[in-house]
């Protein structure tokens, strides 16, 4: 089992938090009777705005080593216990304006790998584990999100679940380890809202794949898979329309077909995001079809551009 955080990096970490919990003027907290992926009730707070993101409809926060330390720390403890903050973990919420349920995460510490592993779960190694990472965008990640059974079917964002973006292997082991970047995540609601405009009536994405861990990724490094790839940062995902709920890319174009014309299609959506949303630019790749899956987008927030897979 991973060590619990130290105290120090839990204050700094909760310096993130601009929540105030309903009734801490008080001394006391006051929760709801219903429960959030068979966690324990869970209180009611004011979550900041900024919080959902530009879509508005994010629905966890990272509580990282580097924020500031802050007063706002007191509530949490009220509402969780101090031991609670002291462990890495999912602490769920309810946002007292919507009503909707809201998760913080501490991070489970890289340091806790060890032999590639983080308990145990394989992970693999990272390129800047050998070597000097080429930007601070290539460095080590911080820490690992740690998704349970019960947790993985917790909402990140309105359409899309922690479960949705853990890498696909090690089925029967629990628990998991997760990157994932909440630029990524509302860059994807974005798209979803971009898809409603030009009157696709999506409820959601299809992800072919999120995070990659490197030991996963590198099984398919050389056949189209870079071992320094975005998905084993955990900002980057493979996703498709699929409204009709065939499990393949929609007829995007209205040509009768579903092939990268589809792709291409969908990939003019991204941009119109990255236009509007200049702090989310980062990687678009469109890829055909195979006899595996159908044709896709890789969209990813690395915060610098980059493009790929276009027919000339």
């Amino acid at each position: 089992m991973p060590v619990p955080i130290s105290a120090h990096r839990t204050l700094r970490a909760a310096g993130l938090l601009a929540v105030v919990l309903l009734g801490s003027a008080a001394g006391a907290a006051s929760a709801p009777a219903a429960t959030v992926g068979g966690l324990r009730s869970d209180p009611v707070v004011t979550v900041s705005d900024s919080f959902f993101g530009r879509s508005g409809r994010l629905r966890y926060r990272i509580l990282r080593s580097d924020a500031d330390p802050a007063t706002e720390v007191e509530p949490l403890i009220q509402a969780f216990g101090e031991a609670a903050l002291e462990r890495p973990g999912i602490l769920s919420v309810y946002d007292s304006s919507s009503g909707e349920p809201f998760h913080f995460v501490s991070l489970v510490p890289f340091a806790e790998k060890q032999n590639g592993r983080v308990g145990v779960y394989r992970v693999g190694r990272w390129p800047a584990e050998v070597r000097r990472p080429r930007s601070d965008a290539y460095r080590a990640p911080e820490g690992f999100i740690e998704v349970t059974e019960a947790t993985k079917e917790l909402h990140v964002s309105t359409h899309f679940t922690f479960g949705q973006f853990l890498t696909k292997d090690q089925h029967e082991v629990w628990p998991k380890m997760l990157l994932l970047d909440e630029r990524l995540v509302d860059k994807l609601e974005l798209l979803i809202s971009e898809l409603r405009l030009a009157g696709i009536r999506a409820e959601g994405l299809g992800v072919l794949s999120g995070f990659r861990s490197p030991q996963y990724n590198n099984r398919g490094a050389g056949g189209g898979r870079a071992r320094d790839s975005r998905h084993t940062y955990g900002d980057a995902a493979d996703v498709y329309v699929d409204v009709n709920g065939d499990g393949r890319m929609d007829d995007l174009n209205r040509d009768r077909k579903s092939d990268i014309r589809d792709a291409i299609w969908l990939s003019k959506l991204v941009e119109k995001v990255e236009q509007k949303y200049p702090e989310l630019v980062g990687g678009l790749g469109v890829y055909r079809a195979t006899g595996v899956h159908g044709p896709f987008v890789h969209v990813d927030a690395r915060g610098e551009r980059a493009r790929w897979g276009f027919p000339r």
